[in-house]
């Protein structure tokens, strides 16, 4: 049994259904469940005022759970993260709380990497994932169970077919350490403290409702400031719930793929199975990882790095 700590640090919950079956879910699995104060908190569209939001993190941070979860992501950290509490977190962390969350908690994760180094987990939320309908994705709540246990080793994937005759050279890339998750969030923090100085990393990115020219836009920034060229690879997870238009005559997500492919030399995989969709795994940010590739099977490892 584990105990997770489940706090709200960026918009307030809406659905409170999904809110009670993710509740009653980890219940179910044996779990110990603390439901921060302010878990339902709602001031205009966050879960309560900015410092209300800080004390539920500080609250999560001096919780002593195995994990600290978010209910849901949205937006809300990026105002917080000149005032969060980065030593009671990276204490936290080093005591064995593993902070997990997406979407708009990306801000939160690179924050904490680029001020303490402390490593967090890119994962499920609450809400949308165990408290989702039509119940939690297998291979989801099997990398959460994997974290819990401290079995974890690391992600693998089956690659996009490639063309006849494309280049299916196996690769092995050691890297410093894996980073990244929502590109909007992401880019949000170039220009500021809390945008992780990465060189010799592997990059993830995902994003949701952003057209495919929105994605190259933010790519280009990431191109233009010099990140990507920094990088041992970049993995592109899922870019989900958009939708194109008649005047993009052919101009879609696998387009921005090769054109991005053109501009770096790293190398540039997809269909990494993490993003806004149901089936997601849960990735350390900030921890050293191999990445190794060979036919259409891909791996992120980590294991044997502890």
């Amino acid at each position: 049994m584990s105990h997770i700590y489940i706090f709200s640090p960026s918009s307030a919950v809406r659905d409170k259904a999904a809110f009670k079956r993710g509740l009653a879910r980890l219940r179910a699995l044996g779990h110990e469940v603390e439901v921060d104060p302010a878990a339902l908190a709602s001031h205009q569209r966050f879960a309560g005022d900015d410092a209300t939001r800080l004390d539920a993190i500080r609250r999560a941070a001096a919780s002593g759970a195995d994990v600290a979860l978010i209910t849901r992501g949205g937006y809300g950290l990026t105002r917080l993260l000149p005032a969060l509490p980065y030593e009671a977190v990276a204490k936290a962390i080093a005591k064995g709380t593993r902070f997990v969350g997406l979407s708009d908690f990306t801000a939160f994760q690179n924050a904490v990497l680029a001020k303490t180094g402390a490593v967090t987990w890119a994962g499920p939320a609450l809400g949308e994932d165990f408290g989702a309908e039509a119940g939690p994705d297998d291979i989801m709540e099997a990398c959460f169970d994997d974290l819990l246990c401290g079995q974890g080793e690391g992600a693998g994937w089956r690659l996009p077919k490639v063309p006849a005759g494309a280049d299916r050279t196996p690769l092995q890339v050691n890297a410093r350490l894996l980073w990244g998750g929502n590109l909007s969030v992401l880019v949000g923090l170039l220009g500021t403290p809390y945008f992780p100085q990465v060189t010799g990393g592997v990059l993830f990115l995902e994003d949701v409702h952003e057209h495919p020219y929105r994605i190259e836009r933010m790519l280009t920034q990431l191109l233009h400031a010099g990140v990507l060229a920094k990088q041992k690879a970049i993995v592109l997870g899922q870019f989900t719930n958009y939708k194109l238009v008649p005047h993009d005559k052919g101009f879609k997500l696998d387009t921005v793929v090769d054109w991005l492919r053109a501009q770096v030399k790293a190398p540039v995989l997809s269909g990494l199975p993490f993003g806004h969709v149901p089936t997601k795994v849960l990735l350390p940010v900030g921890a050293p990882v191999t990445l190794a590739v060979e036919g259409r099977d891909a791996l992120l490892f980590w294991g044997h790095l502890r």
